[in-house]
């Protein structure tokens, strides 16, 4: 009910005063979560039967953005050049009726070996009010997954029912966190590692990939981090217990053009120097998946089949 009631009177709260609530709320949940956050060490827990990572990998890591906005897909080809300089690939979700997706962008990607999924329908948060709802606008957000070509999902302000998401055709949804208590649906999975949500009722079963490193906004813009020192503790703890470290980048926040930085927005030297940090310290270390083929490698029934 909260969560009803927050997005309905949302669109009526002036941005500023949004921010200066969240970051209120923040610093409250950074002094009674600092035993699960940013590290809970629970979640380090491997699945049952879990076998490791292709090739003797010590550690998974993936990229992942959400382009929330118009503004955000301006900047979408300029932060995959940076990576792609850097040797490595992601995934970018867009918002199929918030904005004009470019087909030209998403062909862009895909013809360089990134990934493109579909990030809701707008960016309202209504998804789950109710289960007819849910199900109208997953009539929709199937015929975009179909005309894009797309594998995967990821909601909106990462709200999630797993059970709910059968309803989607897809191999995998990334709507979920192993701890993040400043999400508006705060519940997180738990685990440092992608699993299994079994099919129901006929309905196929899909891979939960959840985000395991901070979320840019929480660090730079909620938090006003001035360093990149939070994902290095979280990467490097990650790493030592043979996770999977998934990142979630917002192109809306990010500044490339090294000009004075705007209130929601922090440079594109701290998600460089990060990815330098990984090449530098985790060099041969890792695998770098898109979120489709870790879908691909944790289908647990079909990987049985294989063997």
């Amino acid at each position: 009910m909260f969560l009803k009631t927050f997005y309905d009177i949302k669109p009526l709260i002036p941005r500023r005063l949004q921010l200066a609530l969240r970051r209120l709320r923040a610093r409250v949940k950074l002094r009674t979560h600092a035993d699960v956050w940013p590290i809970d060490e629970k979640a380090a827990i491997p699945p049952k039967d879990w076998t490791g990572w292709p090739d003797g990998k010590k550690f998974a890591f993936v990229l992942t953005h959400d382009v929330d906005t118009a503004k955000g897909q301006e900047r979408t080809r300029q932060l995959a050049d940076l990576e792609r300089g850097l040797g490595f690939t992601a995934l970018y979700n867009f918002v199929p009726e918030r904005y004009a997706v470019r087909e030209e962008l998403r062909n862009y990607l895909t013809e360089n070996g990134f990934e493109v999924g579909v990030h809701g329908l707008n960016h309202d948060g209504k998804y789950y009010n109710s289960r007819a709802i849910f199900r109208e606008r997953a009539l929709k957000i199937n015929r975009y997954i179909r005309d894009w070509g797309s594998v995967g999902f990821r909601s909106p302000s990462m709200l999630h029912n797993l059970a709910w998401l059968h309803d989607l055709d897809i191999q995998y949804d990334s709507s979920t966190f192993d701890t993040d208590p400043f999400e508006p649906q705060p519940d997180g999975v738990g685990t440092i590692y992608p699993f299994l949500v079994p099919s129901v009722n006929g309905k196929a079963g899909y891979i939960e990939i959840p985000y395991t490193l901070p979320q840019d906004f929480t660090l730079f813009i909620l938090m006003r981090q001035r360093n990149i020192d939070i994902w290095k503790r979280k990467l490097d703890w990650i790493a030592s217990k043979g996770g999977m470290a998934l990142m979630l980048i917002h192109p809306d926040y990010i500044n490339f053009n090294g000009s004075s930085l705007l209130k929601e927005e922090y440079p594109s030297s701290y998600y460089e120097d990060f990815l330098n940090y990984v090449n530098t310290r985790y060099g041969g270390q890792y695998w770098q998946p898109l979120p489709r083929e870790v879908a691909r490698y944790c289908n647990l029934p079909e990987r049985s089949k294989e063997r």
